[in-house]
């Protein structure tokens, strides 16, 4: 089996657009018609709304949580999108428990799948509040969109799970992502090939 997957050069909101025309595509390719996405002040889930109007697309909307970093969901947008038959689902955001549960596990396990994108980190989050809340069953294939702060930039195929089935949770394909992580940007490419690169050491 032979995929596309499409990287950005650069993380930002312009890649909200693309983001969502692949999403939406591979949804399409697949049959999934519920789509799970990250949307902070609700401008992502706006756009998607307004793209997706005639697509038979369900969105589970996944902001923060309420009183993290003083930014809040538009609570007109969530009236007006349930309206539509999407869901605005808030919940406890899993890999943000550190001081709740005195462990560092979510910390490390968040900054594992930040070396894919901090969007990728997001993406396995919300997929876990989803389920959590009820909006998607253990198993379910799920199309899940999140980005590096603004916008999106990042989507991928996912069985579904909850944060008590941690185990049952796969990501199947990724659709696209930005080269930089959180950890910083990506190296440059090298000049040449590898031969050209390594030099014998002095002695």
């Amino acid at each position: 089996m032979e995929e596309k997957v499409t990287y950005f050069e650069k993380v930002g909101k312009e890649n909200t657009e693309p983001t969502l025309k692949l999403a939406l595509e591979r949804a399409k390719a697949r049959g999934i018609k519920k789509v799970v996405m990250a949307s902070t002040l609700g401008d992502t889930a706006r756009l998607a709304a307004k793209l997706w109007k005639d697509e038979g697309i369900k969105l589970i909307i996944v902001p923060h949580q309420p009183g993290f970093s003083g930014m809040s969901f538009d609570p007109e947008l969530k009236k007006e999108l349930e309206k539509q038959g999407h869901i605005v689902q808030f919940g406890t955001m899993l890999f943000h428990t550190d001081k709740f549960y005195g462990v560092d596990t979510p910390t490390i396990m968040a900054n594992l799948l930040r070396t894919f994108s901090q969007g990728m980190k997001v993406c396995v989050e919300i997929i876990l509040m989803a389920g959590d809340g009820g909006h998607v069953e253990i198993g379910e294939k799920v199309v899940v969109v999140a980005g590096s702060g603004r916008g999106a930039d990042t989507a991928i195929v996912a069985a579904a799970s909850t944060s008590t089935h941690l185990a049952d949770l796969h990501i199947e394909e990724i659709i696209c992502k930005p080269l930089q992580t959180k950890q910083g940007p990506p190296p440059p490419p090298p000049p040449g090939s590898m031969q050209t690169l390594w030099k014998k050491p002095k002695e």
